[in-house]
């Protein structure tokens, strides 16, 4: 039994004329007659009484037009469902990011997006790398900013800026008033290193360094890393952070030069290529005018 037999029947059990009925729906009356055998075969009653002169509904027909009547009606609100969130999703674009994204790139893009294309939605998501990395996998973002570079399966990469890490110390540091900060000078200082799971990047890169110049710190190991930034003026202790921690800084904190250069923390844009929306698409394009990537 499909849903264009419900229909052909309650359109005949309304007419009771198989001629109107055919004409109604555009097909043929023989062809019309046949459905409803089919259909009476399918239910296993006889829906119909027909004569030469008349058609009218019998006891069970009269109980099956109604609960069609009912499944058609179910049939087309489930149809308008699926169309309506088909379309709000042509009209939406998902972007997972970090702060980075959201300080050096957003303000650059998201304004003229939103006049380019006022009638779209534009969901912001913060959530760490791999929340992002999982989201996008499953279809659930269509953007991610992250400092890592994916490029496996569908999902591709595009590098979209590279910003140098700062050293950031309490002003009341010893070592605060050195105008260059000597390596072999850090030895044993208070030092907070974010944690690999939330910051797995921003780790890896300051892990790098310290294991690549000798360095033996005092580490601690955070997961919140602008709510330590406090931590840091009231316990003397040193971070090396994203550049875009600048303006967040506390009066008391200050940024100081290490006499080797610290490492760069690049941002990338990650999408799916297949498929890619049209949202998507403009995205990406906005994306590409406004930044050069390396």
């Amino acid at each position: 039994m499909e849903l264009r037999h419900l229909r052909y029947f309650v359109t005949v059990a309304e007419e009771l004329n198989f001629s109107k009925a055919a004409l109604k729906l555009y097909t043929a009356q023989p062809s019309l007659s046949q459905q409803i055998k089919d259909l009476e075969a399918d239910v296993g009653v006889k829906l119909l009484n027909r004569t030469k002169r008349k058609v009218e509904l019998t006891e069970e027909g009269a109980a099956f037009l109604e609960q069609a009547r009912l499944t058609l009606i179910q049939a087309d609100k489930a149809v308008a469902t699926a169309r309506q969130i088909a379309k709000t999703k042509q009209q939406r674009l998902r972007i997972g990011f970090v702060p980075t994204a959201e300080i050096n790139v957003f303000p650059q893009v998201l304004p003229q997006l939103r006049i380019q294309n006022p009638e779209l939605m534009i969901e912001l998501i913060h959530m760490n790398e791999q929340e992002q990395i999982s989201a996008l996998k499953k279809n659930e973002l269509d953007i991610t900013f992250t400092h890592q570079e994916l490029n496996i399966d569908n999902i591709h990469s595009k590098k979209i800026l590279s910003k140098t890490l700062i050293f950031v110390i309490p002003e009341t540091h010893p070592l605060a008033q050195q105008p260059v900060i000597h390596l072999n000078t850090l030895s044993y200082v208070d030092f907070i290193l974010p944690n690999q799971e939330d910051f797995p990047t921003l780790h890896a890169l300051i892990s790098r360094f310290i294991k690549q110049h000798h360095l033996t710190l005092d580490t601690h190991k955070t997961d919140h890393l602008l709510l330590d930034l406090n931590k840091m003026e009231h316990d003397n202790w040193c971070m090396i952070l994203p550049s875009y921690t600048k303006s967040m800084l506390a009066p008391d904190l200050v940024i100081r030069t290490l006499a080797a250069d610290l490492p760069d923390l690049p941002l990338f844009m990650s999408f799916n290529e297949q498929p890619t929306s049209i949202n998507t698409q403009k995205f990406i394009h906005l994306i590409s005018k406004v930044f050069c990537s390396e």
